[in-house]
């Protein structure tokens, strides 16, 4: 198959993922333009970056439209992740493949046992043992903010946004776990608030990634085009399926990537 059918193929998937889960499709696009596509990290990084602006800024505006989307929380994480951006893909085109390749594993493994974890709690129904810093005002369906609430969104923001640049990953995985521990928010609402931080973060990537020359348009236009058509596909889907088994999928996925990539790592240096 030609390259930009792989492509398009693997944005699907991509974009069903990140419907499903609203993080976890744009940490997969790095490891599978890596495996199908033989591309390095610096090289699959922004092109995984322009896929999740695109699909999750459709996804974000849907969900505004919902009033769904708590827009306040997504443009303080995305201000912070923009600011941050920049660094890790500075330090990113400092260093080797290699580590950035052990870097991304200790991160999938994170992530899947992070994704696990939670979704075993929300399966039993065990209740945090303290409350969020930021809660739901129910009668005006907002947050209440307080110096607390906006420490920890920013932070948040900030990490994700180091991550997104360093590794071209998006920081979903980090702003959804961050949603649902630092506030009270539906998973409906965390997943659209999700989005809305990965569209303006991932767009900032796209930006200074080409200030590098690193972007690949004959592979990325189908990747992104797959992943719009993906994400639609996966808010479809989502209605129907248990949302913490999804995330006990996703996790076990991550987990088989995560140690294939390390494998394949190691064969390269036995190989070298």
């Amino acid at each position: 198959m030609e390259v930009s059918f792989i492509s398009l193929l693997l944005g699907v998937f991509v974009g069903i993922v990140l419907g499903l889960t609203g993080a976890g499709g744009a940490i997969l696009s790095v490891p599978l333009l890596g495996f199908f596509l033989h591309l390095t990290v610096i090289e699959a990084a922004p092109i995984g970056l322009l896929a999740v602006s695109l699909s999750a800024g459709l996804g974000a505006y849907l969900a505004f439209r919902a009033r769904i989307l708590r827009y306040k929380a997504a443009a303080l994480m995305a201000t912070l992740g923009v600011l941050l951006s920049p660094m890790g893909i500075f330090l990113a085109h400092q260093l080797p493949n290699w580590p950035l390749v052990l870097i991304f594993c200790l991160v999938l493994l994170l992530v899947s046992r992070n994704m696990w974890t939670q979704a075993a709690k929300d399966l039993s129904g065990t209740p945090d043992v303290l409350g969020p810093p930021c809660l739901l005002d129910e009668t005006v369906g907002k947050l209440t903010w307080t110096l607390p609430c906006a420490r920890s969104l920013a932070a948040s923001g900030a990490l994700a946004g180091f991550f997104s640049g360093l590794l071209g990953v998006g920081g979903g995985f980090i702003v959804v776990p961050a949603l649902k521990r630092f506030t009270d928010l539906p998973m409906k609402s965390i997943v659209a608030t999700s989005l809305g931080v990965l569209t303006i973060v991932s767009l900032s990537g796209v930006i200074f990634s080409n200030l590098y020359g690193a972007m690949n348009w004959l592979i990325a236009i189908p990747f992104a085009l797959g992943s719009i058509a993906g994400l639609l596909v996966g808010r479809q889907l989502v209605k129907r399926l248990s949302g913490p088994r999804v995330q006990q999928a996703f996790a076990l996925l991550a987990l088989l990537i995560s140690m294939a990539m390390l494998i394949k790592l190691i064969n390269s240096f036995l190989l070298s």
